[in-house]
């Protein structure tokens, strides 16, 4: 049996890396499980974004713009391939790689992802007004883009 959690001491309470790592956790969960209620996944989701909004892409770009290495690129972009959310085609200026597009199936599946994903993030900041909601996503994107050149991507580096 395991012990009765007490109360977190305010010495911990007061750690932003340690509040931010706990609510880093209960943003992925939230957005996991209503994600993988629809048979997708948090890169699934990411991809699909990149795409509409930046247009059809190399294999190692959509890595570079999605954090994704590009190891596991390979598998995300066939299970999307599989249900016709993207196609493959070898690119006319390089033929030994493949350019990646939104389908209009992509399309549809991003409209259902994007409501799941913002379902997930009013639960998540549902104790926050709006105003406190747009000002940590300001911090935070402050946060995130200070240190991104500390501390690069998988395909970022060198």
């Amino acid at each position: 049996m395991s012990p009765t959690p007490g109360p977190t001491p305010d010495r911990l309470r007061a750690v932003p890396s340690r509040l931010l790592a706990g609510a880093s956790i209960v943003a992925d969960r939230l957005v996991g499980e209503r994600l993988a209620a629809e048979g997708a996944h948090k890169w699934h989701f990411a991809v699909l974004v990149t795409l509409a909004e930046t247009g059809a892409a190399s294999q190692a770009e959509l890595s570079r713009r999605t954090g994704i290495y590009r190891s596991d690129m390979v598998a995300v972009l066939n299970a999307l391939a599989a249900g016709a959310c993207v196609r493959r085609e070898p690119d006319p200026a390089d033929r030994r790689r493949n350019v990646v597009s939104l389908t209009p199936a992509g399309r549809r599946r991003l409209e259902r992802l994007d409501t799941l994903v913002a379902d997930a993030q009013r639960e998540l900041l549902a104790p926050l007004t709006p105003e406190q909601q747009r000002e940590l996503a300001s911090l935070l994107t402050l946060l995130t883009e200070h240190h991104r050149p500390a501390h690069p991507g998988p395909d970022d580096a060198g």
